[in-house]
């Protein structure tokens, strides 16, 4: 069959099939009528049509088999070719049927008279819910361009079976892309458990109209969803929007070397000539990508044609114009979040109520999004590859990031083991809260100033459940990032004086607006389109000083909330101790500002730097005389100090927070804080593990600032440490250091009775 007649062929089949579906006839008699179209058109001996039914294909429809076989042949999934093309979800074509090592003889259909066999799945929502099959008596294998015909008559099937309602519950729920249990692996980003629904950020479109009334017209429409995703991928690409070079910008090259590839678009576009609608034939395409992924051992091919598969995605939220996140429409029920990545602002719209936990197919320790997850107290697995392809939406999921792992459709014994675990993680849970009215105070009496991250309104509880000391950073850009423009000045007032009221006498530490970099606010346009590696260049306090009608409605805001009361700022990213200086001055003259306004004033304002910036440590000598205290951001600093982007999934782990390059650093900034009588602490996520923090308590540091659910393991650290011991031994260790230094520690901190874990 040439190329232009299986066209015509297949065009000729959707317009009768489309006179079938708009008549008013039973489904049976719609799907009698199909196979003899099929037939027809295909000049095949067999057509017959297998709807999947509580667990297992029945025979619905035939023309050629003996019809008494009707509802009465079934098959169990992978049992026979019928059977294996929809527990595969793959296609069969085979010049002779017996030789296949999965063939099924069932004598009442009559079918041993036909030698040559081809089928394909009908697919809804990217589920099998049954199989379409041709055989002939002659043994041959049927051309590429048959198959093609089968297959797009297939969607029209899928269309047809579910408007007449002959869609299996089971199926619509769970589908064949897995009916067992499945244990997925990736990369611990954020501890913790959680079961829920799978829900998808981006939903999947389900195509619901697949034959086309004006073919031009659907042409017309897959020509502009290209040419609006094209600019997508440019824009996308020109502000390197994902993180700048490494991974994320690999991929944006190959998403932009498919949205030009002609040959895509070539074959979108035969399939609407066959008579498909634009949704249709681009998911007519993904099918066909989607199988030969099956074939593909290479993994990095197989990357590629998953790259492939999301931008397929893309262009068809656009053509249907479905672009909305799950956020936007809502959680019914808890809930665990599939995405390939996301943003900060992104993961703040979801109900946290519902949100159990987040599957990421990329991801990486220190990216902002892990952060703000790790504030809200959501687990997160991260680099996850196969998610999207073994996880279908609404698929049961227990998550159990702590051990990097996730029990999609979990069998009964998993979900009791995993209950089981849950339970003795909220024991655990129990005994840290007990310890919440007790002092992180150290065995030979040493206090430790313990505070909690925050940056939402509803994390000043946390002050509470956990018995922290204060909030040693408030990251005010949260504020910003959720809002769908700039937060006006007495909106941000409002906010801070609340937090400072629920905080009471304790202390909470404000620092300036951190944007810029991966935490891109949509209602500013950013300087740094062009930057190659934005979190180096335009963001954090650079930025404030530059827009410092920003800058300086933030410190109105503050000083004004903070009337009465003592105000704690902290500057992030400071380079140079001129830049300090220059926030100080833009401070100090606000407060003169609301003075003017007859606005009471702080008691006192106490400014403090970070210190990310290696930098900053070669003149600190200069900065310290001018300083009220010092905060060390682990998170930038590791990641400049190892020339290593932490939004990068594979650079990100290259470095250790125990390694001796960064132990030595610090070393090398406590010792300069201590002679200058200025306090230091530590706000990334290193202080919030009990082995790091021990390492960090051990070099000098006086104040930790971490998550809520990281208090308690760090409390019980602190209260079994022996600090002044650690502190004899320490130096040596850094002097020589071992091989495994963290092993080292971990070997310390056991002989010593430290809890760690």
């Amino acid at each position: 069959m040439a190329t232009a007649s299986a066209t015509i062929a297949a065009r000729e089949i959707l317009t009768r099939l489309h006179d079938v579906m708009a008549a008013r006839a039973p489904a049976q008699a719609k799907l009698d009528q199909v196979v003899d179209i099929i037939a027809q058109a295909l000049n095949s001996e067999v057509c017959s049509i297998y709807l999947l039914r509580g667990g297992e294909l029945e025979l619905f429809a035939t023309h050629g088999l003996n019809k008494a076989a009707v509802h009465v042949t079934r098959l169990a999934m992978g049992e026979g070719l019928t059977g294996t093309i929809a527990e595969k979800n793959e296609t069969l074509n085979l010049a002779e049927a017996t030789s296949h090592p999965d063939f099924a003889y069932k004598p009442e259909t009559g079918e041993d008279l036909f030698h040559s066999f081809a089928g394909v799945p009908i697919v809804r929502a990217e589920r099998a819910v049954g199989v379409l099959t041709v055989q002939h008596v002659e043994s041959r294998r049927y051309d590429e361009v048959e198959i093609e015909a089968l297959q797009t008559v297939a969607m029209v099937l899928a269309e047809l079976i579910a408007g007449a309602g002959l869609i299996d519950e089971a199926t619509r729920g769970g589908g064949l892309r897995d009916t067992g249990a499945a244990r997925l692996t990736g990369l611990k980003l954020v501890e913790g458990m959680g079961a829920g629904r799978a829900v998808f950020h981006q939903p999947r479109v389900v195509v619901e109209h697949t034959v086309a009334e004006d073919i031009e017209a659907e042409r017309h429409r897959v020509y502009s969803a290209f040419d609006k995703m094209r600019e997508q991928i440019d824009r996308m690409m020109s502000q390197a929007e994902f993180g700048g070079a490494g991974e994320h910008q690999d991929i944006l090259a190959t998403y932009k070397m498919f949205a030009y590839d002609e040959g895509w678009s070539r074959r979108i576009n035969a399939a609407i000539d066959s008579g498909l609608t634009a949704e249709a034939a681009i998911e007519r395409v993904q099918q066909r990508t989607r199988m030969r992924m099956r074939e593909i051992d290479d993994p990095l091919l197989r990357d590629r044609m998953h790259d492939l598969e999301d931008l397929s995605n893309r262009l068809l939220r656009i053509v249907s114009g479905q672009l909305g996140t799950a956020a936007q429409l809502g959680l019914r029920e808890d809930s665990i979040l599939i995405a390939r990545n996301l943003g900060p602002a992104e993961l703040l719209e979801y109900d946290r109520r519902r949100l159990k936990g987040v599957i990421l197919q990329e991801g990486s320790l220190t990216s902002h999004v892990v952060i703000v997850a790790r504030a809200m107290g959501i687990p997160v697995l991260g680099r996850v590859r196969d998610a999207r392809q073994q996880i279908g939406d609404g698929d049961p999921i227990l998550l159990d990031a702590t051990q990097g792992a996730a029990f999609v459709r979990p069998t009964a014994p998993m979900e009791e083991a995993f209950e089981g675990k849950l339970q003795l993680g909220q024991k655990r849970r129990a005994e840290f809260a007990a310890m919440r009215d007790l002092p992180p105070e150290t065995v030979d009496g040493t206090r430790v100033a313990l505070m909690v991250n925050a940056g939402l309104r509803d994390d000043v509880a946390a002050l509470d459940t956990t018995g922290a000391d204060g909030i040693g950073l408030f990251r005010t850009e949260f504020e910003f990032l959720i809002s769908a423009e700039l937060p006006k000045r007495e909106r941000q007032q409002r906010l801070y004086r609340d937090i400072m009221e629920a905080a009471g006498e304790r202390p909470v530490v404000f620092r300036t607006v951190d944007i810029g970099g991966d935490k891109v606010l949509p209602y500013m346009n950013p300087d740094s389109e062009d930057e190659e590696n934005p979190a180096m260049g335009w963001r954090a306090l650079r930025l404030a000083l530059e827009r410092d009608a920003l800058m300086k409605a933030q410190a109105e805001a503050l000083i004004a909330a903070a009337g009465g009361r003592t105000l704690h700022v902290m500057f992030p990213m400071v380079s140079e101790p001129w830049e300090y200086d220059e926030a100080r001055a833009l401070y100090e003259a606000q407060r003169e500002v609301v003075v003017r306004k007859g606005k009471q004033p702080p008691l006192a304002i106490r400014y403090g730097a970070m210190l990310e910036v290696p930098a900053l440590a070669e003149s600190l000598d200069m900065l310290l005389p001018r300083l009220d205290f010092l905060s060390i951001g682990t998170n930038d600093l590791t990641q400049f100090l190892f020339a290593a982007d932490r939004a990068h999934p594979n650079r990100a782990e290259r470095y250790d927070w125990l390694s001796p390059a960064i132990l030595r650093f610090i070393a090398r900034v406590t010792a300069q804080t201590a002679a200058a009588g200025v306090p230091v602490g530590v706000c990334g996520e290193m202080g919030g593990r009990p082995l790091e923090a021990m390492a960090l308590l051990g070099l000098g540091v006086d104040r930790l600032s971490i998550t809520p659910a990281a208090i308690g393991p760090v409390k019980a650290m602190i209260r079994s440490l022996d600090l002044s011991a650690l502190r004899a031994t320490l130096p040596g260790m850094l002097a020589t250091p071992p091989r495994d230094l963290r092993a080292a520690l971990q070997q310390w901190a056991a002989d010593h009775g430290v809890r760690i874990g």
